[in-house]
């Protein structure tokens, strides 16, 4: 068994790194622009943000990777080396790309190259065939455990190596969104609303409520689930011994488009559940409470994909998320008094109750998350704060006007 396996999270913002440092993450993804597979989903970041992303994951040892994985034009390819060479100079640890031109323009400039998932990699003349150029490859979704054991065992007899020269590496997918369309490669929101997923830009209308008519008879087909092309998330957290013993490298987590509670929750329990692996002490009780924590954040439902060797998808039964709890905004930071470590928050909506749960989500602090036993309001213990109120409490980074204070509920 494996036991240096790199725990990979995503990143949609700043808050989100910090929240996947915070949680034991070893490296982190993200996108720039209009050239990742979210570029509607989530605002992403900037070229100029690159060598920022660099410089807090370095700080922190952990790697940072950018994604550059659409389909690619040629009206794309000056935007293309204008972003690979500030990834270059940023010193990012690699890029993950599926387009042949990204490839070729990541050995031109000698940037390491991660092979996504949209290459639809499924069999080892594939990876033999990529590792020419990369050192890792991230192999489709699709596949069974005993397909990619099968891959991982192949290539550590045929001392497969990367063109980096160290043995190469494979990584798959163990938690977050999937989607209908094979390895991401989908061309429903394309053909109705001429925005194609392949370039960020999916509508997501596979994960809309259908009625499925007889176009002779006008008869409506009868069926169980109306959301029939809306998968379940995928979910190994059960499982997880059996991905580690399928001798993969990289663990990644889906939800570049997430919040900064769903990347920390989600990289803290998997990250647990590795070390659990690590030291025999990996049990059914600790599965059930990493699932009940997960549940927590946004989620479609869960299974466990293809890995079993399951020939359908679990479908949704609902639209959006089905998370036990929701998060309600309340307020955002003021002032910050460092001396004593205390952050001082304009209430803006609702109320917030002693014993109330609070999130609070800023860059300094990616996720915090505290009951509030005692409650400070315009500088006095109170059992209530109302719109119009300043609530303090300790919080060991400083508070910004951008930080945003939310209130947890049950979303029962």
């Amino acid at each position: 068994m494996k036991k240096n396996i790199e725990l990979l999270a995503p990143a949609g913002s700043m808050d989100c790194i910090q929240a996947a440092i915070n949680a034991g993450a070893d490296a982190i993804y993200f996108g720039v622009e209009q050239l990742n597979m979210r570029t509607r989903s989530s605002g992403g970041f900037s070229i100029d943000d690159i060598q920022d992303v660099a410089r807090l994951c370095h700080s922190n040892h952990i790697k940072a990777y950018i994604t550059l994985n659409t389909v690619m034009y040629d009206h794309d390819m000056q935007l293309l080396r204008i972003i690979l060479q500030e990834v270059k100079r940023s010193r990012i640890d690699a890029v993950i790309a599926s387009d042949i031109a990204v490839m070729q323009y990541c050995t031109e400039l000698k940037i390491p190259l991660h092979v996504s998932t949209q290459a639809n990699i499924t069999n080892m003349a594939g990876v033999q065939f990529y590792a020419r150029m990369a050192d890792v490859v991230v192999l489709a979704r699709e596949l069974t455990l005993q397909q990619v054991s099968d891959i991982t065992r192949d290539i550590h007899r045929k001392d497969i190596r990367g063109v980096s020269g160290e043995p190469l590496k494979v990584e798959v997918f163990v938690h977050g969104a999937l989607c209908m369309a094979v390895s991401g490669k989908c061309y429903m929101s394309l053909h109705s609303q001429n925005a194609s997923a392949n370039r960020g830009a999916c509508v997501q209308n596979c994960r809309r409520p259908y009625i499925v008519t007889d176009a002779e008879t006008g008869e409506e087909l009868m069926i169980d689930n109306e959301y029939i092309m809306s998968t379940k998330d995928l979910c190994t957290i059960h499982v997880l011994d059996q991905v580690v013993n399928s001798g993969v490298d990289v663990l990644k987590i889906e939800g570049r488009s997430k919040g900064a509670e769903y990347v920390y929750t989600v990289t803290q329990c998997y990250k647990e559940a590795l070390q659990s692996i690590y030291d025999g002490t990996y049990t059914d009780e600790k599965i059930y409470e990493w699932e009940r924590r997960l549940a927590m954040v946004y989620n479609r439902g869960f299974w466990e994909g293809y890995y079993l060797g399951h020939k359908l998808g679990e479908w949704t039964k609902q639209p959006g998320s089905i998370a036990t709890e929701k998060k309600i905004y309340i307020g955002k930071g003021s002032k910050y008094y460092p001396k004593i470590q205390v952050g001082e928050f304009d209430i803006e909506a609702g109320t917030v109750k002693k014993g109330d749960t609070l999130l609070l989500i800023g860059n300094a602090h990616g996720m915090i998350k505290e009951k509030m036993e005692v409650l400070v309001v315009n500088g006095e213990e109170a059992g209530e704060a109302v719109k119009g109120d300043k609530l303090t409490f300790k919080v060991a980074t400083k508070v910004t006007p951008g930080d945003k204070l939310y209130k947890v509920v049950s979303n029962a």
